[in-house]
């Protein structure tokens, strides 16, 4: 067990710090993404779909982020495209550095009609102080998959973010 908490803590250290080319992904590019996501994954709800999700260099990893999927009813990642060998893995107590619970607290943001955004805090790669991150997540209509993506962002409260949802 604490090798699987270990495992999991590297991982979204790791991930947290995550960048293409320097060009940061806005909170609307994180929602499209997200959205363009879902809607894919409902109309292809088979392995193959998921697996793109596991792609490096695959159409959803973008600017300095990238789409998850998960299995809220399960607690499991189901497609990552940085960490691929973290699928399946139990995430359900996973916390930030406040004590929040992560996991969680995304699906149930993804349970919302129009999705939701979750901030938390997590430490950068290469720092010890911790971040605040925002991720927004979605359902997949006629799946039991949530979607999401997030971003580093010291500045927009969630309410905001809220706003920006169609």
């Amino acid at each position: 067990m604490k090798q699987m908490c270990f495992s999991v803590l590297v991982f979204f250290l790791w991930t947290s710090g995550f960048a293409l080319a320097g060009d940061k992904a806005t909170p609307e590019d994180v929602i499209k993404k997200v959205y363009e996501a879902a809607t894919f994954l409902s109309q292809n709800p088979d392995d193959s779909a998921l697996e793109s999700f596991n792609e490096k260099n695959g159409s959803w990893v973008f600017k300095d982020t990238y789409v998850f999927v998960f299995d809220c009813g399960k607690g499991t990642i189901i497609g990552h495209p940085v960490r691929p060998q973290l699928i399946g893995r139990p995430l359900m107590g996973l916390k930030d550095t406040r004590g929040n619970y992560i996991f969680v607290r995304l699906c149930e943001s993804a349970q919302k009609p129009k999705g939701g955004w979750v901030e938390y805090w997590w430490p950068k790669v290469g720092e010890e102080k911790t971040s605040r991150k925002v991720s927004f997540m979605t359902k997949v209509p006629g799946t039991p998959y949530s979607v999401g993506a997030g971003i580093y962002d010291e500045n927009k409260p969630v309410e905001e973010l809220e706003k920006l949802l169609r």
